[in-house]
């Protein structure tokens, strides 16, 4: 038999786990080094006056064993909006229960509930097991496309500009 997995939307209760968990994320990708965040600055970007993201919790038996922070983007050949899923993890020793796929579930209703043209997300190519249960619900790679970014030193350089 197996344990049923119930997603549902974080609330500011939720705060210390999803920093919790998006710990355990870098850790796994090897960029703990990069975690800058804190609870209040996760708080008010999360639950504050104008949210930024919002959050998933995957819960087995009452406990919190995964999490998906997504938020709206916006494609203009579609002229409709689409969901950017920014992270998704499970825990290790929960991974295979269904869980990383009930919440990749749960945005595909939602993106399907607010008329998003699509559901987005970057994977690290050394990341073969996420690779294998994107390509398994039918999820396309955009090798054609190249992320770039601009932080730090050089955001704020050419916002001087």
């Amino acid at each position: 038999m197996t344990e049923t997995i119930l997603i549902r939307a974080a609330e500011p209760g939720d705060i210390d786990i999803i920093l919790q968990f998006i710990r355990d994320l870098a850790d796994y990708e090897k960029l703990a080094h990069a975690v800058n965040t804190d609870r209040d600055t996760l708080a008010r970007y999360l639950f504050g006056p104008r949210p930024m993201a919002e959050v998933l919790i995957a819960e087995r038996q009452g406990d919190a064993i995964g999490f998906a922070l997504f938020f709206h983007n916006f494609s203009t050949f579609e002229g409709r909006p689409g969901l950017y899923l920014e992270d998704l993890f499970v825990r290790p020793e929960a991974r295979g229960s269904g869980a990383g796929k009930a919440l990749l579930v749960r945005l595909a209703q939602l993106a399907v509930e607010r008329d998003c043209a699509r559901l987005e997300w970057s994977v690290l190519d050394w990341n073969e097991p996420a690779i294998a249960v994107y390509r398994a619900i039918g999820a396309v790679p955009m090798d054609e496309w190249t992320i770039q970014r601009l932080d730090g030193d050089a955001l704020r350089a050419l916002a001087r500009s």
